[in-house]
C-alpha cells in the first residue's frame, strides 16, 4: 500500500461511525488523506477520529450529522473546509434497511428508508458538490463516491425498499457524473453485496423477526451458497476499491458503479 497514494485528499465520509464507513476513514488515513467522519452517533465517530489521530498518518475530525437534514450535510462540509481548508472527496456511504415483504411495506418503512439512503446522499453530493464548484478548478478532479448495493441489480422480495433505495444510488451516479462534469467533479460509487457489519447483525435479526429465516446467521449460510466465490465478506474487503475511487486512479471514470459482491450480481 502506499502510504501516499492520498497525501492532499481531504475527504468527508457520512455514515462513518462503524462499518464500511470507518473502515474506510481508517484507510484513507493510512494513505496520507485527513478524513471528517460525520455520524449521527457522534461518540462512536469521535472514536475513529481518535484512533486515526493517534495512529499519525491523515488527520481526522468528528462531526454530528443527521443525512437527511440539508443543514446537516452544510455544516459537515463546513467543518472539513475548517479543518482542512478544502474538500476534495465526498463518500456518502449513510445508510440503513429495515426489511419488509412487499405487502407489508408501510409509508413509515417506505419513508425511513428512503430518506436516509437517498434523500441523504442526494443532499450531501449537492452541498460537497456546491462546495467543490466555489473553490474552483484544481490539478485533478474533485471526487464524490456514492455507496450502492447489489440491490439495484438484484430484486430482493424481504427488502423491496432498500432495493428501490439503491436504484435510486445508481441513478443519482449516472445523473450526478453527466450534470458535474463541467465542473471537473466525477461521480462514481461501489456496491457491496453481504458485508459482516452492525448493520448486517441487525438485519440478520430482523429477518427471522419477520419469519423470512429461521435463525440467525441463516441468511448468511445461504447467500454464501448462492455467491460464485462462496464466502461473505468485510469491511477490508471493500476499502480497497473506495480507496482506488479517492485517488488519481479513478481520474478519468465517471457515473461508474463498481460490484464488489462476490460474484453474485452475475448468478
Amino acid at each position: 500500500m502506499d502510504p501516499n497514494r492520498l497525501k492532499g485528499k481531504n475527504i468527508l465520509i457520512t455514515g462513518a461511525a462503524q462499518g464500511m464507513g470507518a473502515c474506510n476513514a481508517e484507510h484513507f488515513a493510512e494513505q496520507g488523506a485527513n478524513v471528517c467522519l460525520g455520524d449521527v452517533d457522534l461518540d462512536h465517530a469521535q472514536e475513529v477520529a481518535d484512533r486515526i489521530n493517534a495512529a499519525g498518518n491523515g488527520r481526522a475530525v468528528a462531526v454530528r450529522m443527521d443525512v437527511t437534514r440539508r443543514r446537516d450535510n452544510a455544516e459537515a462540509v463546513a467543518a472539513t473546509v475548517d479543518a482542512f481548508g478544502t474538500i476534495n472527496v465526498g463518500v456518502f456511504n449513510a445508510g440503513l434497511n429495515k426489511p419488509r415483504f412487499f405487502m407489508d411495506i408501510d409509508e413509515d418503512n417506505w419513508d425511513h428508508i428512503m430518506q436516509v439512503n437517498t434523500k441523504g446522499m442526494w443532499l450531501g453530493m449537492q452541498e460537497v458538490a456546491r462546495q467543490m464548484i466555489a473553490q474552483g478548478p484544481q490539478e485533478h478532479v474533485y471526487k464524490l463516491i456514492n455507496v450502492g448495493s447489489v440491490a439495484s441489480r438484484k430484486p430482493l422480495v424481504d427488502v423491496t425498499v432498500y432495493c428501490t433505495s439503491k436504484y435510486g444510488c445508481l441513478a443519482l451516479t449516472h445523473c450526478g457524473a453527466v450534470a458535474l462534469a463541467e465542473h471537473n467533479i466525477t461521480v462514481n460509487g461501489y456496491a457491496p453485496g453481504v458485508v459482516k457489519t452492525p448493520l448486517w447483525a441487525q438485519l440478520d435479526k430482523d429477518l427471522v423477526d419477520i419469519g423470512f429465516k429461521d435463525r440467525e446467521g441463516q441468511a448468511f449460510d445461504d447467500i454464501a451458497e448462492i455467491l460464485a466465490l462462496k464466502k461473505v465478506s468485510y469491511p477490508d474487503d471493500v476499502k480497497g476499491t473506495a480507496a482506488f475511487l479517492a485517488s488519481h486512479d479513478s481520474d478519468y471514470m465517471t457515473g461508474q458503479m463498481i460490484h464488489i459482491d462476490g460474484g453474485w450480481v452475475i448468478q
